[in-house]
């Protein structure tokens, strides 16, 4: 075993000493989180001394947004009004919650369809298996049971009344009025073939709560990234992945790492800045996605402590992308405006890290 390899098989046991010192006023539930992911119980006689973190005294640099972001702690941009016909009909919360479905109001354009009368979920769902997305945007359906409840359409229900929705916005575009024309024109042959009605919804409004929508995901489509640069020799491609999948990042076919949170979701991801064909590389830059990130997981202290423990392991040092040293300082000032920006989110009502926030900014 080489030391490169004895010494990141040790970063998983110490990124948990990191995290839980970094900020006091961390949250147990981070705690444990991080402890999930960064674990590790195995003594390792052959881990080096820790090299020393950068000064306090080394210029002050905020991590660099991904060249699309805006910065951080934007001035709040409202999705749309829920009252808008756009998003016609939310469903009655008193009976299902909204978080149950997958047809959100918020996010969702819904277009109900009156029944002649109850149909059988199989046969439903026989004419709904071709329309499933507009362009890049999601299509669900919902079906009202007997007792006024709604639930995803299944095989053994039967049903007095559907809705369908298309989603308004994610990160990368609106809702087109060529989709929202595909989406109905699609839906209204999926009614004629079930007797149904459709109560479609006034195209411009659509397209007006479509661009406002993706005006929020744009103004909260923040990324934050901080890099481990090498101080001397670069580190070999080979070792440094199957090291890091070892301590429970997962590779993905882009080359890129990405650290599970524990639930099914990720924290941050992880990049070598070269090919996988390459043999070594001498940057390696970690991005966390921040409106996908719960705050109570504190993906930015997870991030920045990965980061430090990178850097004191492999011999380099955290800095941002003009290659200037981050100082503890700066990262808690960022930390702190992270903090600010997620507050703001839970006021747009898209608490970072909900299956909301997740749908919106895929």
């Amino acid at each position: 075993m080489t030391d490169l390899q004895a010494s990141l098989i040790a970063i998983g046991g110490t990124i948990v000493a990191a995290v839980i010192t970094y900020n006091k006023w961390q949250e147990y539930k981070a705690r444990k989180s991080v402890e999930r992911v960064f674990g590790s119980e195995h003594d390792d006689v052959l881990m080096k001394p820790a090299a020393s973190l950068v000064e306090d005294e080394q210029p002050r640099q905020e991590p660099s947004f991904a060249p699309e972001q805006m910065p951080i702690a934007p001035e709040p941009v409202m999705p749309p009004d829920l009252s808008n016909p756009a998003t016609v009909e939310a469903v009655p919360s008193q009976r299902v919650p909204v978080r149950d479905l997958p047809i959100d109001e918020l996010i969702d354009c819904c277009v109900p369809l009156a029944l002649e009368g109850p149909v059988r979920g199989d046969k439903v769902l026989a004419k709904l298996q071709s329309l499933r997305h507009v362009g890049n945007k999601p299509v669900h359906f919902i079906g009202q049971l007997e007792d006024g409840n709604w639930e995803p359409i299944t095989y053994r229900s039967i049903y007095y009344g559907l809705r369908a929705s298309v989603q308004l916005a994610n990160r990368s575009t609106p809702l087109t009025e060529l989709e929202y024309s595909e989406f109905i024109t699609r839906l209204r042959q999926i009614a004629d073939e079930m007797n149904a009605e459709l109560d479609v919804p006034d195209m411009a409004e659509v397209m007006a709560a479509a661009r406002s929508l993706h005006q929020f995901a744009t103004e909260y489509d923040a990324q934050l990234s901080v890099n481990v640069q090498s101080n001397s020799a670069p580190w070999a491609v080979n070792t440094l992945l199957s090291a890091l999948e070892r301590q429970g990042f997962d590779l993905r076919p882009d080359g890129r790492l990405v650290m599970p949170d524990g639930e099914g979701g990720s924290l941050f991801s992880l990049s070598v800045n070269a090919p996988l064909a390459a043999e070594t590389t001498s940057r390696l830059t970690l991005l966390l996605d921040v409106p996908r990130v719960a705050p109570a997981r504190d993906g930015f202290g997870a991030m920045t402590a990965c980061a430090k423990m990178l850097a004191a392991r492999l011999d380099g040092k955290v800095v941002d992308d003009d290659n200037q040293p981050l100082a503890d300082a700066a990262l808690e000032e960022i930390a702190a405006q992270v903090y600010a920006f997620y507050g703001q989110m839970d006021t747009a009502n898209v608490p970072a890290g909900s299956t909301r926030a997740l749908r919106l900014f895929s």
